[in-house]
């Protein structure tokens, strides 16, 4: 099992890290849509692996969209 630790680029807080599979994480490395690769990830975890923002900073930045 990998922990991928990140830091939001918004607000510059740590995260809790992340975990996935080794497998899971050469799937998406390949090509593989993050939310197939990785199905245990929330949305807002997804979206840190993908813009390096947290959920609290892409709520400020986009609202309640929908």
């Amino acid at each position: 099992m990998i922990k991928i630790i990140m830091d939001c680029a918004t607000c510059g807080k740590e995260q809790p890290p992340l975990a996935c599979s080794h497998i899971q994480l050469k799937r998406w490395v390949n090509g593989v849509h993050l939310q197939d690769a990785m199905p245990q990830l929330s949305a807002d975890e997804r979206e840190l692996l993908i813009s390096a923002t947290c959920g609290s900073c892409f709520d400020r930045m986009f609202g309640d969209e929908g």
